[in-house]
């Protein structure tokens, strides 16, 4: 029994991070990234339904927000895939 909870003990301790630090900082980097794409999505409508505003389809909203949002997604696919050292 003292042997099984030794090997548990020890077990344990060699448990390691699956990435390492500079995978998690540049996967953080990539989230914040979306958001920022997500926030540049938002906004744009009318407080009175029977008017319409064309602030809905700028540059802002139907190029640069979802292209940041592709871009945050390939930052964070790249961390997942950079090996570690």
């Amino acid at each position: 029994m003292k042997n099984n909870i030794k090997e548990e003990q020890q077990i344990q301790k060699n448990q390691e991070f699956l990435f390492d630090g500079i995978n998690y900082k540049i996967l953080l980097i990539g989230i914040a990234v979306i958001a920022l794409g997500f926030i540049l999505m938002s906004g744009g409508g009318s407080k009175d339904p029977n008017i319409f505003n064309e602030d809905v389809f700028n540059f802002r909203r139907i190029r640069l927000a979802p292209t940041t949002v592709l871009i945050g997604f390939g930052i964070t696919i790249y961390s997942i895939f950079k090996k570690s050292k």
